[in-house]
């Protein structure tokens, strides 16, 4: 299960694909699809990997995109969690 999760503001992206670059799960990929201003913004690939580090936030220049780290609890209802 994951342990973090990726937002994107996908019209915010410039397609420098920073955030692809330095993220040390390989969570993310550039997609083949254009935001309005004709970029390829990111998309997650592989979000069981995501462990909610949000180095992808921190090297965005335009802060089109974070981490947040998730509490297994309150995520899962087998562990007591919300449903």
């Amino acid at each position: 299960m994951a342990k973090g999760r990726v937002s994107i503001v996908v019209e915010r992206c410039k397609a420098c694909g920073f955030c692809v670059e330095f993220c040390p799960s390989h969570v993310l990929a550039l997609s083949s699809a254009f935001n309005s201003k004709g970029y390829h913004p990111p998309h997650v690939v592989h979000p069981e990997k995501c462990s909610g580090c949000d180095l992808c936030g921190m090297y965005c220049p335009d802060f089109a995109i974070c981490a947040t780290k998730i509490d297994a609890k309150r995520a899962d209802p087998a562990k007591g969690g919300a449903k």
